[in-house]
């Protein structure tokens, strides 16, 4: 019972029906997908059909494209900021950070072949937003390895997080498989302090 003067009871906010969120997450993908393949341009309806959704489901979901879209690329930066961290675990576990941020560098360009939206998620990484978001897990998790590697003596001094997002911008995408793993090969001397191994 509401007492005089004091403010109404909060109630708390239902949780989504497991049936609204698996369909969220079978939007997502599809979006995921069909911008991949057809770009900004992917229609909502080849979309819904993708995600196996009614239109109507969809557009409840997310009312607009841009809508739409952006949650795509949340997702993608959420997924960028889960790796990261995951990182960071097996480093507090024991592993080096020098090899988990330069394995980390190379799942990210990999995603960002086939997965437009994780290309976008990675090049926003560097924004500053004004409350803790997936940014910012996915730049502490990154600041933290490059931290631990430098204590270590495997990474640069002067490397910082900021150079990773370069990393992540300039990355060669849209070249085959054995030109990006040349170009990982040559851009992580830049980034540790071990030697390039000379081929014989």
């Amino acid at each position: 019972m509401q007492v005089e003067g004091q403010p109404p009871p909060v109630t708390p906010a239902r949780a989504p029906r497991a049936d609204a969120v698996r369909n969220r997450r079978k939007i997502l993908a599809a979006a995921a997908q069909q911008i991949t393949a057809h770009g900004p341009d992917a229609g909502m309806d080849e979309i819904a059909a993708a995600a196996g959704v009614a239109v109507g489901t969809l557009y409840r979901h997310f009312p607009t494209k841009t809508d739409l879209v952006a949650a795509v690329v949340a997702a993608s930066v959420a997924r960028v900021a889960d790796d990261a961290e995951a990182a960071l675990g097996r480093v507090e576990a024991g592993a080096r950070a020098v090899g988990e941020l330069t394995a980390f560098l190379g799942r990210v360009v990999e995603a960002s072949v086939t997965d437009r939206a994780v290309k976008a998620a990675a090049q926003t990484l560097g924004a500053e937003p004004g409350q803790r978001t997936d940014e910012d897990r996915a730049g502490g998790a990154v600041a933290a390895l490059i931290r631990i590697g430098q204590a270590d003596g495997d990474i640069h001094r002067d490397v910082t997080v900021d150079d990773i997002y370069l990393l992540f911008s300039t990355a060669p995408t849209e070249q085959p498989p054995a030109a990006r793993a040349r170009w990982l090969a040559l851009v992580t001397p830049g980034l540790t302090t071990h030697a390039r191994p000379t081929e014989g």
